[in-house]
Parts: structure tokens; sequence; C-alpha cells
């Protein structure tokens, strides 16, 4: 019997051998691994834009014989650009036709970060039509205000593929509570880091020629990022949507709410301390919103030491900006994960309309680096904490990379587990 299957093994080098092919690379052609990687969810947000290049340089670390095939929803304005540049052997498929041939060669589909199951409908293609393993790499769930007290609406479509997964991992622990809790009986459900953790883009000469510009010295200002309660993507002409006078209404009653701490905090480092500030944007609709909220009600004394960035950018000359600076405080998520993946402190400010994803911040260590804009005692906190990030920026970057410590080993065996599931 064991002789019997010996000869199987064989037999597609046996057969290439008789069409001319070497057996070596007939050998190698068999066992090579194919993961169809369906991530890319969007290009006008520089968190979702780093949900790729982070995931793919876990791959190219971890499985780095495996080939890679990126399905995407969108690699416009200059994306697809950014990611072939550090990853030059990327398959972007653009095509049905080329996603067809993807979903019947690769060995496994890895459904990427997102805010939710994004790609549920491709993972039940995937499911029905090859019966291979796939795995979900760190999501929020179910991603529209999952969380203690809160109502909760789960997609029936959701419960099957991540019970069938190989496994799941949840970018928040409340998630992956709620995921246990909720019917989800996939074997392996853990705290995954999100991908954006493992992000390396840079666009080093872009982001010096700007800090030149403006008169920023390396290690000598923080960045700020504004946020409304959801993002007006009406106001983008490519996304094509009606404005939703809801969400509008609801943006209008908290902006001001949510952004005159971190306002104050911008006032209190450039009074008490060297240090200048840079707001910028993580999406493209923030560039607007931080001069509205932010400098244009600075008083006229802290103006000269703060910096308005008046146009978006991508997520390579972002990194590279943040590397150069002391910290961050933000409204918004990804910035911060990029910051401490790069060893810079980052100070996450969150409310109820962004989900569970901001409780990754307890996950990794950095609970007191986390405020809930929804919680008055919370707000009160958040000037002393940029205050002391900017006097003492030493301690803070040491608590940073203690955060980043515990991420990349999470990282590790994460993506041990999906190297032992491809098949």
């Amino acid at each position: 019997m064991q002789d019997r299957r010996d000869f199987l093994k064989l037999v597609p080098t046996i057969a290439a051998i008789i069409a001319g092919i070497p057996a070596l690379a007939a050998a190698n052609a068999q066992s090579k691994k194919i993961i169809l990687l369906r991530s890319s969810w969007q290009t006008v947000n520089i968190g979702d834009i780093a949900h790729t290049p982070g995931v793919l340089h876990l791959l190219e670390k971890y499985i780095p014989d495996a080939e890679v095939r990126l399905w995407p929803s969108g690699v416009e304005n200059g994306v697809e650009e950014l990611l072939l540049r550090r990853f030059p052997k990327l398959i972007i498929l653009k095509t049905p036709e080329e996603i067809d041939k993807a979903i019947k060669e690769s060995n496994f589909m890895l459904h990427g970060s997102g805010p939710s199951l994004v790609g549920r409908i491709d993972l039940k293609r995937w499911k029905e039509t090859t019966g291979k393993p796939y795995g979900v790499y760190c999501i929020t769930f179910p991603g529209n205000y999952a969380g203690p007290g809160t109502a909760s609406v789960i997609n029936p479509i959701d419960i099957e593929l991540l019970s069938n997964a190989s496994f799941v991992f949840f970018r928040d622990s409340v998630s992956l509570d709620f995921a246990k809790k909720n019917g989800i009986t996939c074997p392996i459900m853990e705290f995954g880091p999100d991908g954006a953790f493992a992000v390396d883009l840079r666009n080093d000469a872009a982001a010096i020629s700007f800090l030149k510009q403006h008169n920023l010295e390396e290690g000598k200002f923080l960045c700020c990022i504004p946020h409304v309660r959801f993002t007006p993507y009406w106001e983008l002409p490519a996304k094509k949507r009606p404005v939703d006078s809801l969400k509008l209404e609801r943006n209008n009653l908290m902006k001001e709410h949510d952004n005159a701490p971190l306002r104050e905090a911008i006032i209190a480092v450039t009074r008490q301390t060297n240090m200048k500030i840079l707001i910028c944007p993580e999406v493209e609709t923030q560039v607007a919103l931080g001069k509205e909220i932010w400098y244009d009600k600075l008083p006229e004394d802290v103006k000269p030491k703060v910096v308005w960035r008046d146009r978006y950018w991508l997520t390579d000359e972002a990194v590279s900006t943040y590397t150069r600076s002391a910290g961050l405080f933000a409204l918004d998520m990804h910035s911060p994960i990029m910051c401490i993946a790069n060893d810079i402190p980052a100070i996450v400010c969150r409310f109820f309309e962004q989900t569970t994803k901001g409780y990754m911040w307890n996950d990794i260590g950095l609970g007191d680096w986390l405020f809930d804009m929804d919680n008055e005692d919370d707000i009160k906190k958040i000037v002393p904490a940029v205050l002391a990030l900017a006097k003492d920026p030493k301690a803070a970057k040491a608590k940073a990379i203690k955060a980043k410590q515990f991420v990349q080993k999470r990282q590790q065996e994460t993506m041990m587990i999906l190297k032992s599931k491809m098949i």
C-alpha cells in the first residue's frame, strides 16, 4: 500500500517528464501554493488602503513561497502603483475572467482586514463553487454598532461563512466575544491585529519635502486627525452617493462636541511645549474638516505653530510623515495603527458610530491611550494625555514599542495558523 501511495505522488512528475517538462520544475509547480486575497475595499481612506499592504507584508514574511493574487474592490487613484512598487510580484485581478481563473487555481482564499465581513458574497461564491478552505483575517464583527448594551444585526450569511472557515481572527476582543455568543462555531476564533499593523510603505522624499516646506522638524511635532460621527462620503463626487440627511444631522450635532477637546489639546501643546502640530487627514473628507473645525478656530498666537495639510495623501507618504513625528492623536483609527506599527505613540479617541474597532487599543495594552467621546469623564482626560506624550516623548515611545512587540507576536501566531490550513 505504501509503495502504491509513493507511486501516485510521482505520477504528475512522470507525466511532466513525458511531456518534456523537467522533473524539478514539475515538482515545484505541483507544490506551489496560491493565496487569493480578497481585500482593498476603497481608496479614499489611507487606512482602508493600508489593510492590503499590511497583510501582503505578513504573507511575504511568513509564507514567502506562496503566490498571492489580489482580488480588490478598488485600486484606483494611484493605489495600484503604490502596491506594485512595494510588491512587484503581486498579481492584481482586474477582469471577471481573471477572477474566475484565480478562483479555480488558488489553494486558499483569505478575506482581509476590514470593518466587517465586507466580501461575504465573494467568500460565499468561493465556498459553494470550490469547497476549498478559506479564512478571515482580522475584522470587526458584525460591524454595525456591536457592543455591550447595543443592538446588533447579524447577516445570516455571516454565521454560515464564519462557522465554516478554517479560522476567523477578530481585530477587537468585543467582536470576538460577540461572535462566540451569537452562534459562530468556527473551531479557531482568536484576537488578531488589524492587517494595517504590518504596513511598511514609504515615500520619504514626499514627506521630507512637505516637512521642510512647512518648517516641521523631525521629532518636534505631533500629528492630529479630526472626524465626524459618520464619514460624509456624499461629499466625494467619485462615490456618487446622495446626502444622508439623518447622518448629516448627527454629524452637525456632535461635530463640535467631539472635536473641541482635541482642539484644546492642540492649544495646550503649542503653548506649553516646543512641539508644533500637523493637522492631517486619514479620509479625503477630513482635509476640509481639519481647517473648519480646528485651524480656523485656533487663537492667533497658536496658529503659527500649527500646519494644516490642504490635500489628501496616500498611505506611503502618511507613514513616512508619521515616523518623523513625536506622536499622533486622532478621532480615527488606522493612522494610530500605522504609528504603533512604526514605534510612534498614538492616542485614539473613539465614539459609538465607529463600532467596536477602537477597543483593540485595550487588546494591545494601550487602554490608557483610548478615550470614549461618549463618556464625559474620558473626554476630560484627553488634554492631559496628549500633553504627557508631548512632554515625555521618550517614555511614550517605549510604551508604543511594547505594544508593537505584542502585535508582532500575534501576527506570527496567526500566520502560522494560516500556513497550517493551506492545502
